[in-house]
């Protein structure tokens, strides 16, 4: 297994995917999923021809109903790419450290871009065995804090977190 080098999966998983020759490419892991509303608007947005990336929120879950807020864990401030439309003639350049590399290639902002107030739900911290598991990898991973933040993995065993109901 590859997957204490993060990317070197994340770039198998590119080129498998380039190889399909595909429009748009959703880049989502599997303890993620769009609001409901996403099924309704996503043609919407991929048929905006001037458009080659698309950016939305992402909302870390901390149980089934509530998703965290605090200074470690604010994602969901930010706009980040998910979706993309490739383009063959783009030379991608990614981010070459193992751990917290990025899901595409560092440059992908450079490609015309837009945000959408679409929300992305992270359910993998939503329970407190998957926490426990993801604190113990990286510390083994990054014992150093060299890639990701020492106080946001410490945050991971937080008892009484800043939690927020989520709305659809």
């Amino acid at each position: 297994s590859q997957f204490s080098n993060e990317i070197l999966l994340r770039k198998q998983q590119w080129l498998e995917t380039i190889k399909t020759d595909p429009e748009w490419i959703l880049n989502l892991d599997a303890d993620e999923i769009f609001e409901d509303q996403f099924k309704y608007e996503i043609r919407q947005l991929t048929d905006i021809s001037d458009v080659y990336v698309y950016n939305f929120r992402l909302f870390d879950f901390w149980d089934e109903k509530h998703y965290r807020e605090d200074q470690f864990w604010c994602a969901h401030r930010y706009y980040r790419p998910f979706l993309a439309r490739y383009n063959r003639n783009f030379n991608y350049i990614w981010n070459e450290q193992p751990q917290h590399c990025g899901r595409f290639p560092v440059n992908i902002l450079e490609l015309p871009n837009r945000t959408s107030e679409l929300r992305l739900k992270h359910l993998g911290w939503a329970r407190e065995t998957d926490r426990l598991e993801k604190y113990h990898r990286y510390k083994r991973l990054d014992p150093g804090s060299v890639y990701g933040l020492k106080g946001q993995y410490e945050s991971i065993l937080d008892h009484k977190p800043v939690l927020i109901k989520w709305v659809e």
